[in-house]
């Protein structure tokens, strides 16, 4: 089975007819050493895939439980090189879980386009999740990093028309990212109702597969889309967990443990 081990994970999902959980947490919040020890044990609680957030100071889809995990991490001296470096402590540790890097442009132009396509893969991360790079110039990061076996991510909206929906799911790498309500991150109690509808349209539109993420936060609520999708992205949830906490391991796990037995058994 060839690819990164994100696309070998999809591809033993779709073999075994499983749905898969797919973690966020912010790199750096609330230090390095916690997200370094919080990675391994959310994959031994069943996380599929995690998404390691890039603090960045203006990060306008996510909502407030994510801009303030973002500021913490910040003013913690967390840095885009300083999660690639946590990345590679986390390979040589043999931690195998995919991971996905998930963060802005300015960081990846300020480091430089292919500094950041070499660092990434020699670190050994999967993929990538640039929310403010629109499919018209995704070649800027794209082409680069398909070259090198690294996923680019791209994101879909309710708001995403038929074509450019399609356009989506022909380029997008790894998995296609559907954003389930308009607006930002941040957990909500009830999710659209035409939203079961959207995900079958959106997995006939597109080549890869389909998770989808934003305001998902209950076991209930991943169970129901799970039916739906390939995939279900927990984030801001997870966040506000780790938060609370205190970057102590105890609460995420247990959260992420009622998580995936509510998607891997749906």
């Amino acid at each position: 089975m060839s690819g990164n081990r994100l696309q070998r994970h999809f591809e033993a999902a779709r073999q075994a007819g499983r749905r898969s959980l797919i973690v966020y947490l912010c790199g750096g919040d609330p230090d390095l050493a916690s997200t370094e020890r919080l990675v391994p044990a959310l994959a031994t609680a069943g996380a599929d895939v995690i998404e390691i957030g890039v603090p960045f100071s203006d990060p306008l889809a996510d909502g407030p439980t994510i801009q303030a995990a973002s500021q913490r991490a910040l003013a913690a001296g967390t840095t885009l090189a300083g999660l690639l470096d946590l990345v590679a402590r986390l390979r040589r540790g043999g931690c195998e879980v995919p991971l996905v890097l998930m963060g802005y442009l300015n960081p990846i132009v300020r480091m430089g386009v292919g500094a950041f396509v070499d660092r990434a893969v020699a670190a050994g991360v999967d993929g990538c999740i640039v929310p403010d790079l629109p499919l018209e110039e995704a070649a800027l990061l794209g082409g680069p990093a398909e070259a090198r076996g690294l996923s680019l991510v791209l994101l879909a909206a309710p708001t995403t028309p038929p074509e450019r929906l399609r356009a989506i799911g022909e380029r997008t790498r790894g998995f296609l990212y559907y954003v389930s309500v308009t607006g930002v991150t941040g957990a909500r109690a009830a999710l659209p109702p035409e939203l079961p509808a959207e995900l079958d349209r959106v997995r006939a539109a597109s080549r890869a597969p389909v998770a989808v993420g934003f305001g998902i936060s209950e076991p209930a609520q991943a169970r129901a889309l799970a039916a739906h999708a390939d995939a279900v992205v927990v984030g801001s949830a997870l966040v506000a967990e780790i938060a609370r906490s205190g970057g102590a391991p105890d609460g995420p796990v247990a959260l992420v443990r009622a998580l995936a037995a509510a998607v891997h058994d749906s």
